[in-house]
């Protein structure tokens, strides 16, 4: 399907909202405004709040680009109220969103299909620690609802563990202990039924951490990302998988940890990931001759299969 801009309507390019990923979101959603506005596309910034449903009445739009990140955005909160609007939408619907977010059931569907990743514990309150300890240091420890590295600390000990938990309860109810992967960052973006050019990230971080995403010059990316044609292969295989396993459609990233034995190891899902200058999506597209204006149109374009 090649349609004319004028398919679409007038389309809310849905950005910032209310998560602790605000700002990312707000700089993504200028970037996808201004693609669409360059193809032609009625496009109109909407900085949601509270009161989205309101906004969206009033201004009559006809499709929406979900580009906020986090909660209220990317956890099948704003894709409900889109639904109940009857307006179309770019990516995964309630279901995979909420899956796709949540880190602990997102990997509890993917260990109950046989698909690698690795062992966790959910720390419900002080007395789980011990028993999240008990995976064996170290551990990476993180809120269950949070993306972008929010809130992720690595723990090497029993005391840093408790730390670790302390900092990311300031973000979320819910806290994960996750056994921590020892080896080379790894992630694949998914366009429809396509899984992208594989990248392998490097950061003289300890980990890809919120610092590392958005403001240290000092990441790389590597593209091609070094694999075997067979092993890349295969990660993007597992990435399929994964992210049809949640539910989740149209566009989004799946990261990996690959160990020192050459297993990869599933970490997450990310349903509306990042669009700005750093961000991995628009890097896979561009290594597979896809510029930025081209992707963001290709989304969008996606929304209207998706509600033919």
């Amino acid at each position: 399907m090649n349609p004319g801009s004028s398919a679409f309507g007038k389309v809310a390019v849905l950005m910032g909202g209310w998560s602790a990923e605000r700002d990312v979101s707000l700089e993504s959603g200028a970037a996808v405004l201004a693609a669409l506005r360059e193809k032609g596309v009625d496009a109109h910034g909407v900085d949601a709040g509270r009161d989205i449903c309101q906004v969206l009445e009033a201004g009559h739009y006809d499709r929406a680009f979900i580009i906020m990140h986090g909660r209220g955005g990317e956890d099948g909160v704003i894709q409900g109220i889109l639904e109940t609007l009857q307006i179309p939408y770019t990516g995964s619907g309630v279901l995979g969103s909420a899956l796709g977010m949540d880190k602990v059931r997102c990997k509890r569907l993917w260990s109950g299909m046989g698909l690698p990743t690795p062992e966790y514990l959910l720390i419900r309150d002080e007395d789980s620690l011990d028993m999240a300890g008990a995976l064996g240091f170290p551990l990476v420890v993180k809120p269950v609802h949070e993306g972008s590295s929010i809130g992720i600390s690595k723990a090497s000990d029993a005391e840093s563990l408790r730390r670790g938990w302390v900092m990311a309860r300031q973000f979320d109810d819910e806290v994960l202990a996750e056994r921590w992967i020892e080896g080379d960052e790894y992630t694949v973006t998914i366009l429809g039924t396509q899984a992208l050019p594989v990248i392998r990230l490097e950061t003289p971080h300890e980990f890809y951490d919120y610092d590392a995403k958005y403001k240290d010059d000092t990441t790389r990316y590597h593209i091609p990302c070094g694999l075997s044609p067979d092993a890349e292969k295969g990660m993007q295989e597992i990435a399929l998988r994964a992210f049809r396993a949640v539910g989740a459609q149209g566009w989004g990233r799946v990261d990996f940890m690959m160990d020192a034995q050459g297993q990869p190891w599933l970490m997450e899902v990310n349903t509306v990931p990042g669009m700005t200058s750093h961000s991995l999506v628009p890097m896979a597209a561009a290594a597979a001759g896809m510029d930025f204006p081209a992707l963001v149109w290709r989304i969008l374009r996606d929304s209207l299969e998706a509600d033919a």
